[in-house]
């Protein structure tokens, strides 16, 4: 290249018709892709914002519905043009609580995984006093569920950071560990009345999970996360948990630094019947991290 212009070369006419006729006759991949549809950045300039674990949009990408680390719940409209995500509005916030009325606090506020039922029940799960609990929208206050005999042996940062809640109701979990680099992950169902090891699913690599949701068709999208020297490492897999294979697509994996700390995902419909995902970091109330909002858009 010389005086700052480059020339480009020419496929010959007999090399174009064979790679087209290669492209026509190979097969067509059935997995599904993830288009980007959004990329932004958050920024509310108040204590209580930060720390973002859990995330549900509802009512075809116009609502949002948050938790965080320390314990509180986040409500709030997101204004959209041509379907896609431009800003946060009309936030309310308010803290969980005990049955009689106290908010959670020390060791036992640190809220991961948020799911809402399809009438309406909301569900979170808690690190390091592990469990799980039920929440009054109107009020904060927490009803504590049974438990699961694993749930004792879980590490201090490694309870059950995924939730997700089925289409027939049922609650599904994994735990951010699976005991060591190689034991795949249990998947944890809750029936409404106790738990049960339904499955597991096979550890790949340094990623853990982070963050689970559902489709309309009962299939799992499952976030996980891999910490790097270098940032941040995503990656968003997907399965049929009732299937007794288990086995998974792999969507989306991402490079370190691409995304900040994604920690929370969920899955919804837009009005079309396009089935959508938006994920949220958690920027641990750091000031070098960032609260990211990602959104993408699912083609099968």
């Amino acid at each position: 290249m010389q005086g700052g212009t480059g020339q480009l070369t020419r496929t010959p006419p007999l090399f174009r018709a064979i790679i087209l006729l290669m492209a026509l006759t190979l097969p067509v991949s059935a997995d599904p892709v993830l288009l980007r549809e959004t990329e932004l950045i958050w920024r509310i300039n108040a204590p209580w914002f930060g720390g973002f674990s859990g995330i549900e949009v509802q009512d075809h990408g116009t609502t949002l519905r948050l938790i965080t680390d320390k314990g509180r719940m986040i409500d709030a409209r997101m204004q959209r043009e041509d379907g896609k995500l431009t800003a946060i509005t009309n936030i309310s916030w308010r803290k969980l609580r005990y049955i009689n009325g106290i908010g959670v606090k020390g060791p036992f506020t640190d809220s991961e995984g948020l799911a809402i039922t399809p009438d309406g029940r909301i569900f979170v799960t808690f690190e390091n006093k592990h469990r799980l609990t039920e929440v009054d929208p109107a009020t904060g206050v927490m009803t504590q569920q049974p438990t699961h005999p694993d749930f004792g042996s879980f590490t201090k940062n490694s309870g059950l950071e995924a939730l997700a809640v089925h289409p027939d109701g049922r609650l599904f979990a994994l735990p951010e560990r699976s005991g060591n680099r190689a034991a795949p992950f249990n998947l944890y169902t809750f029936d409404g009345s106790a738990w049960q090891i339904t499955g597991q699913l096979a550890r790949r690599g340094p990623f853990l999970p982070v963050g689970a949701d559902f489709d309309a068709n009962g299939m799992l999208y499952l976030l996980e996360r891999a910490a790097t020297p270098l940032g941040f490492r995503s990656r968003i897999r997907r399965f049929d948990p009732d299937q007794s294979s288990q086995g998974d697509i792999t969507l989306l994996t991402t490079g370190p630094a691409r995304f900040d700390n994604l920690e929370g995902i969920s899955v919804w419909q837009d009005a079309t019947g396009q089935t959508r995902l938006t994920l949220i970091s958690d920027d641990n109330f750091l000031a070098i991290q960032r609260t990211q909002i990602v959104e993408y858009r699912v083609q099968e």
